[in-house]
């Protein structure tokens, strides 16, 4: 992480010596600037403004606000402080609590412990695998393949061969479903509605892999990746002739737990692959690590269990500890989070701050604590209505004008600057920017969190100027009833006239 730290304070011309110490969030107001400078600022405004005037995103609701990180000065304000649905930027949020309650140097630990002895090379007991959230542990890219492996070494230099009992994946570190409150039911399915647990796999995320049957007419083969995922699957899909049109879709059931399949697959087809959600992510967890010690001659008699479904769960305290696995810290996580915007870490994110400096892991009391830490810093936590922390939910609610405050707060904490810029996209070259103002002024000097779901799309960060100066923006466009493209059209516009402005 040290060269990409590095690379992205340098980007944004970070290191500014007036700010050692937090500034206010809501600072005295500046002096006025010179009479060219407003000149500049009001060119600026209007350019702004004529941007969102464009007919074909006026009837929607936009919100805006740019402040400068030097003189604190509100650049541009558009509807600044209008709730509006913030859809993933509420990340910059999450991370922002996350890293000053937590701090960078976290990681998450997972143990495993025994409830018997060892003899003869069997241990009489389970084997429990006790989770405190890491939502890194993917075998996508043999990280847990590798963890797996260096535990059945160890369980064999301790004499195992056979656990007479179960694995038992223990995820009583967060409380309630992993679900966030307003999450759509015809989003379940998709992989980045997967729920939090103490324990997660592969990110709560399976592939069901669907291949043309054997003939026209009959029904879809479907297989799955990995093959002991634990997904429930109707299957509609069916093979058509040669040439056909190949088109499926994986939905939730109304009303049902478990996914649809359905729509044709030729019988030329490649085989067609759907990432969808696990609903039990403890389940997952404990039958990858049973299949992975089987795999390397562990026998393990009692199968996989989740602690939940016991009606007697063993007693831990007085279990045997024998293995720790830590997660990377959390720069690496934060990386994940914002580049790829993965939602089960804001949410794993979240309710570890409910564990550890609330009542319980769940996202009430993470909640609870987002809101005392932004009092804390003087943000006004009434115009925040947070109701997950990866943004996902339709509940949610924030004005551009407190999540240009968080960033500000932010960029002026020594602590945290660093490496919150460095997880953050960049235009025109790293992560939801990749593709995005490439070629323009804005690309590679604009680091920033985008969010996106129907009728609601954001950005939120950082932008050098054509001066050098640093500024914090927020752009948030609701309500609009034209292509996405369109909204995204103008806002990359917005941006990039922020990245050439000038004083």
């Amino acid at each position: 992480m040290t060269g990409r730290l590095s690379a992205a304070v340098l980007l944004l011309g970070l290191t500014l010596a007036c700010h050692r110490t937090p500034a206010p969030a809501t600072p005295a107001p500046p002096p006025p600037p010179p009479s060219s400078a407003r000149t500049h600022i009001d060119a600026l405004r209007t350019r702004v403004n004529d941007l969102l005037a464009d007919p074909a995103v006026a009837a929607g609701t936009w919100g805006v606000s740019v402040r400068s990180l030097s003189t604190h000065e509100p650049l541009v304000e558009v509807n600044a402080h209008r709730l509006l649905t913030p859809a993933s930027t509420l990340k910059t949020i999450t991370l922002a609590v996350t890293a000053d309650q937590l701090g960078w140097d976290h990681a998450f630990e997972t143990r495993v412990v025994s409830t018997g002895t060892i003899s003869n090379g069997v241990l009489y007991g389970d084997l429990v695998v006790i989770g405190s959230g890491d939502p890194s542990f993917d075998d996508w890219d043999g990280t847990a393949s590798a963890v797996f492996g260096s535990w059945a070494m160890r369980l064999r230099e301790l004499g195992v061969t056979m656990i007479g009992g179960r694995i038992i994946g223990d995820d009583r570190v967060f409380s309630g479903d992993g679900y966030g409150a307003g999450w759509m039911w015809d989003d379940m399915a998709e992989s980045y509605s997967a729920p939090a647990s103490g324990l997660q796999f592969n990110q709560g995320t399976a592939q069901i892999v669907v291949s043309p049957g054997a003939s026209v007419g009959a029904p879809a083969v479907l297989t799955f990746t990995p093959p002991f995922a634990r997904v429930t699957v109707v299957n509609r899909a069916a093979t058509v002739a040669s040439g056909d049109a190949t088109r499926v879709v994986a939905k939730p059931q109304a009303g049902a737990p478990g996914t649809i399949v359905s729509g044709t697959v030729a019988t030329d087809a490649v085989p067609q692959k759907r990432n969808v959600a696990v609903a039990n992510p403890t389940l997952y967890y404990a039958t990858a690590l049973y299949e992975s010690l089987q795999g390397r001659g562990i026998q393990v008699t009692g199968g996989p269990v989740d602690v939940d479904d016991l009606p007697n769960p063993p007693a831990i305290a007085s279990a045997t500890p024998l293995l720790v696995h830590r997660s990377p810290a959390l720069p690496s996580l934060a990386d994940t989070l914002m580049k790829l915007s993965q939602n089960l870490y804001a949410e794993t994110f979240l309710r570890t701050l409910g564990r550890q400096q609330g009542e319980q892991g769940t996202a009430s009391a993470g909640i609870a604590v987002v809101k005392r830490v932004l009092d804390g810093w003087g943000v006004s936590t009434q115009e925040l209505v947070m109701a997950d922390g990866s943004g996902l939910s339709r509940y949610n609610l924030v004005t551009p004008a407190l999540v240009v405050s968080v960033l500000e707060h932010v960029y002026a904490d020594d602590r945290l600057r660093a490496p919150y810029v460095a997880s953050l996209p960049i235009a025109g070259q790293a992560g939801t920017l990749a593709a995005r103002m490439k070629g323009t002024a804005a690309e590679g000097r604009v680091q920033a969190k985008t969010g996106s779901f129907t009728n609601a799309r954001a950005i939120a960060g950082f932008v050098r100027t054509a001066d050098g100066e640093v500024l914090a923006f927020d752009i948030m466009a609701n309500n609009y009833g034209v292509p996405a493209a369109e909204v995204d059209r103008v806002t990359d516009a917005v941006v990039i006239a922020l990245a050439e402005f000038r004083r």
